[in-house]
């Protein structure tokens, strides 16, 4: 038997959400033909918007429907750049920290290289939180065109003040973006409070399907599209829609939003069984970023992010899979050659620190089997990963 326990990569598909693809994945149309099936599948992406747009604080023409989080992280950046840009050519800068999703940081750094765009990054405390003064810092100079935030980070879970952050970018009149992929599940995201010119959000990471998201964009948020093609979704992302997909994608949010208070507090408990066990094996095991039991204010209710002195995160990785225990590293893996995270290395830790790192994340499908199969498995797996490194 597998215990899953990486649902900061994908969750497992909410029984709903995957009625709701089939059924209307057995119905044709292209919601940009103008004849009767055409017309039912707009319907359903209609409808579906609205369902999101209430869900998440945002009104219908507010969602901008996307490929996923990448895609909007993309068009965020790229398309707030250039429209800002085409404004007013001294607007060249983008300020962004230092620990985002490399689906923002890429595209950061393809402006850097590629454009010459004088980018500041944010430095993150120990604990991996972004004080809003660091922002304000940040863009007193002036010339900045957008600045992107995220609201929890993929690997040590911390949450960062996006209402705070985006009242300092509003002050100076800066288009604020966040990431906020992984916090739908847990927290209680809501775009209009939040302060956010534009917000990506994605369906796999809450129990939709693989291959559809959205960029929530204020209407007057500058934006132009980085694809062109049919027009479609307000002439800033082109493509034919994916209404099955979209409409899963209604569900599965719906559901979690209506059951995320319970369901938050009940990883919540998981998560903190998890890393006590983990502290207490005697193995000189230590938790990235800050944690305090009970507590999901400054760090995602699900994510446990360790660090396992001696080992290889690789080696954690494959031998935990061996014993039937599927979780990441915190490390990224780039053209082969695994490096250590940017986000540890941004928080102060060492390189050596960062190679031994472990992230295990919970959601709807996580029970107290995982929690024990991982402390029962961890022992022995630590044992041999340090046996390998030649430091047993």
């Amino acid at each position: 038997m597998s215990h899953y326990l990486d649902h900061a990569a994908t969750t497992p598909m909410l029984p709903a959400a995957v009625d709701a693809l089939l059924e209307v994945s057995r119905q044709v149309g292209n919601p940009s033909s103008l004849h009767t099936s055409g017309r039912a599948a707009r319907a359903v992406v209609e409808e579906a918007r609205e369902r999101i747009g209430a869900a998440l604080g945002a009104r219908p023409s507010e969602v901008v429907f996307t490929s996923g989080g990448t895609e909007a992280d993309n068009l965020a950046v790229k398309g707030t750049w250039l429209a800002r840009r085409a404004q007013d050519p001294s607007v060249n800068g983008v300020v962004t920290s230092a620990i985002e999703h490399h689906a923002v940081l890429d595209p950061v750094e393809y402006l850097e290289g590629s454009r010459g765009v004088a980018v500041t990054w944010l430095e993150p405390d120990r604990c991996g939180h972004l004080a809003p003064d660091t922002l304000r810092e940040a863009l007193a100079p002036g010339g900045v065109a957008v600045a992107s935030v995220m609201w929890a980070n993929n690997e040590v879970g911390t949450i960062q003040p996006v209402a705070e952050l985006a009242a300092v970018a509003r002050e100076h009149g800066v288009p604020f973006h966040t990431d906020a992929v992984q916090a739908i599940a847990h927290l209680p995201v809501r775009f209009d409070d939040s302060g956010a010119d534009l917000m990506t959000v994605s369906a796999h990471k809450l129990g939709g399907p693989v291959g559809v998201g959205a960029l929530l964009a204020r209407r007057d948020a500058p934006l132009v599209p980085i694809a062109h093609g049919g027009g479609q979704e307000r002439q800033v992302r082109s493509g034919t829609l994916d209404a099955a997909g979209i409409h899963s994608f209604a569900v599965a949010l719906e559901e979690t939003v209506a059951h995320r208070d319970v369901e938050a507090k009940r990883v919540l408990a998981l998560r903190d069984r998890l890393i006590e066990g983990a502290l207490g094996l005697g193995l000189g095991i230590t938790v990235s970023g800050c944690w305090k039991a009970g507590d999901a204010t400054k760090r995602l209710p699900g994510n446990a992010h360790v660090l396992v002195p001696g080992c290889e995160g690789d080696s954690l990785l494959y031998l935990l899979d061996a014993a039937g225990v599927e979780c990441s590293t915190g490390s990224a893996c780039q053209a082969g050659v695994p490096q250590p995270s940017h986000v540890l290395l941004a928080m102060g830790h060492t390189e050596s620190q960062a190679r031994g790192a472990l992230r295990l994340s919970l959601g709807h499908t996580s029970t107290e089997a995982d929690v024990d199969a991982f402390l029962a498995a961890l022992p022995g797996v630590v044992e041999r990963a340090r046996r390998a490194s030649g430091l047993l």
